[in-house]
Formats: structure tokens, C-alpha cells, sequence
């Protein structure tokens, strides 16, 4: 076998494949708990210092070189509110979000034992506030929806000729769906709401 073969084959050979040009993956705990009500969602309000500061969010956060998806969500969760991975009952990985920015977004399920919430103590440099919301209340509740486009934006200099398209070549675009709740003072919208909107589509 060649060098060049050689070569392809130690990097490509029983690889796990990602996606291509991803520059970051991050996890996030999606913690349930359970309440006289029913099954709640545990969020977190972003300090105002971090960037998208007062947004609402899950516990997590970017995935250490080797660090498996669930040990990224249990580690960030423990950092950020300090519910210990031994409080958390993993339920499974749902679908990932792939964000046109270049990361993977990649969620967990997770129980929180009664022991783990009362332990509970957000970090004030990475957490305003927390609150629970009711599943019900998402399933019940239509999210409103936004939309936005995403434009290609080609630069006068790329050579049309060279690679033998015309000018009016037509660039892909894209677009953006934006679902948005408001519960109790607090919009949930987003990334944080995608993940949301497709746990509750199991109820469906």
C-alpha cells in the first residue's frame, strides 16, 4: 500500500464521521423534572456579562477535545448549576442541530432527581437565574413563528469564467424558522425552542 493510501486509511478507517467544515460541537442537558403537575423543563436565564447575555438556555456548553456528548451536557450542568452527574438520569440523545454559524448543537435528556434540584446553586458568573416550565404548557401552547433569509453574498472578484458559470449563476439561499414561547415573563425562542419543539413532538 502506498504512503498516500496509507495515510487515508489511518484517518478514515473506522472514523466516526461528523460533519464536514464544522469548526465546534457543544452540548446541552435538556433536564426534566418531575412535579405534582407533571414533567417540567428546568432552564437557565444567561448572565448579562456572557455573550447573548439574558437569553434563556440549557445548562452546557462547548465539547472538550475526546469528551463524549453526555459527559459534555453532565459536566457543563454541574459547572453552571451544580447539579452533580450522579443526580442526572440520562433518558437519550435527541436529533442535533446543525446552525448555519458551523457548530453542532447536541442535546440530552436528562431526570433530575428531587436530591439533585435541591442542590441546585447557579453559578452567578454564567447563570442570572433558573426557572421550570411546564411540558404541558409547550404542548399545549402554539409557539409563534418568525422567519428569516439567509443570503449568499459573492464577492465581484470570484472568477464566473474560470469556473465556467455565468454571473446570474444562482447561489443557494436559505431560510431560518424562529419559534418563540413567552412564559412567565420569559421568551423561550430559538435553538433552546427547536430542541424543545421536538420533545414535545413525541406527544403528538
Amino acid at each position: 500500500m502506498s504512503q498516500e493510501l496509507e495515510l487515508l486509511r489511518r484517518r478514515y478507517g473506522g472514523r466516526q464521521p461528523g460533519l464536514l467544515g464544522a469548526r465546534h460541537s457543544y452540548a446541552v442537558l435538556c433536564p426534566l423534572l418531575e412535579r405534582p403537575d407533571g414533567l417540567h423543563l428546568l432552564f437557565e436565564v444567561r448572565a448579562q456579562g456572557l455573550r447573548q447575555g439574558g437569553e434563556v438556555c440549557f445548562p452546557g456548553g462547548r465539547m472538550e477535545p475526546g469528551e463524549s456528548v453526555s459527559a459534555c451536557a453532565l459536566r457543563e450542568t454541574e459547572e453552571e448549576i451544580s447539579i452533580p452527574a450522579s443526580a442526572v438520569t440520562l433518558l437519550g440523545t435527541p436529533d442535533f442541530i446543525c446552525n448555519q454559524r458551523g457548530f453542532l448543537l447536541y442535546p440530552v435528556l436528562g431526570l433530575i432527581s428531587p436530591e439533585g434540584f435541591a442542590a441546585m446553586r447557579p453559578s452567578p458568573a454564567e447563570v442570572a437565574e433558573v426557572f421550570t416550565a411546564p411540558l404541558s404548557f409547550f404542548r399545549d401552547t402554539k409557539p409563534e413563528l418568525y422567519h428569516y433569509d439567509l443570503f449568499p453574498q459573492v464577492p465581484d472578484s470570484f472568477p464566473y469564467e474560470a469556473v465556467g458559470i455565468p454571473r446570474d449563476y444562482s447561489w443557494a439561499s436559505g431560510n431560518v424558522e424562529v419559534p418563540v414561547w413567552h412564559w412567565d415573563g420569559h421568551p423561550v425562542w430559538g435553538m433552546t425552542a427547536r430542541l424543545v419543539r421536538d420533545l414535545i413532538s413525541t406527544f403528538s
